[in-house]
């Protein structure tokens, strides 16, 4: 008994040798990099995605597609690709961008209130067979012009229309190269303002601007016809 009681005992904790140890390191070795993986595909992104200020829209106006910078809209409603009968545009001018937000608008409202003199506004609308633009130059506009011929400035040829007409009060500029037509008001107690027209496809395409631009009309008739290739690409 005396012997069994002296006997030492045995440690409850064997220490682990250096072979048990090997299985264990190579296990660890190989879920470090896994767990690292599984953490950096789930690990939350807190950086704020910055807007894309040139991600555009597909839109089909009379069934001819544009597409528009989705920070070109003036109006909310509008801001949407598909079908529609018509959208307004607007561009910082020369550099073509997008504006800031602009304040609230309304397709009833859009065209009230002073414009900006450093954007050109762009409607974009079905034309459900109306007159062609150049038809309007060359068939209905000669009906309400003055008679008086004034020579072409730096080959930019202005035309008053006539009192009592239904474009009185403004002047029709046109040029040749580059091309240009440009029906204007004169200046006021307001800026005079500018519209030009051209047809694509099935669509009617109004360019808003102000007349002083037409001091260097070669660079605005340029513009205009760069804003119509970024918004229909296959437009020749």
């Amino acid at each position: 008994m005396a012997l069994l009681l002296s006997a030492p005992r045995r440690s409850r904790g064997k220490p682990l040798t250096g072979r048990h140890l090997i299985p264990l390191l190579a296990a660890v070795t190989i879920a470090i990099p896994a767990v690292t993986a599984v953490a950096y595909l789930l690990w939350p992104t807190w950086t704020p995605k910055a807007p894309d200020n040139n991600e555009r829209l597909p839109v089909s106006i009379g069934q001819t597609v544009f597409n528009v910078p989705e920070r070109a809209f003036r109006v909310k409603i509008q801001r949407h690709s598909g079908s529609q009968e018509r959208i307004d545009l607007n561009f910082l001018y020369p550099s073509l961008a997008t504006p800031d937000a602009p304040r609230h608008v309304t397709a009833e409202t859009v065209e009230d209130g002073p414009q900006p003199i450093d954007r050109i506004f762009l409607s974009i609308a079905a034309h459900h067979d109306s007159l062609a633009p150049d038809i309007l130059v060359h068939t209905i506009y000669p009906r309400y012009l003055d008679a008086t011929l004034a020579q072409p400035q730096d080959g930019l040829s202005i035309r008053a229309f006539r009192d009592g007409t239904p474009y009185a009060g403004e002047d029709l500029f046109v040029a040749q190269t580059p091309a240009l037509v440009a029906r204007c008001t004169r200046e006021a107690l307001t800026p005079g303002m500018c519209l030009s027209e051209r047809r694509i496809g099935n669509a009617d395409l109004t360019f808003r601007f102000p007349r002083q631009w037409l001091s260097d009309w070669r660079y605005v008739a340029g513009v205009m016809e760069r804003l119509v290739q970024q918004l229909h690409p296959l437009q020749n």
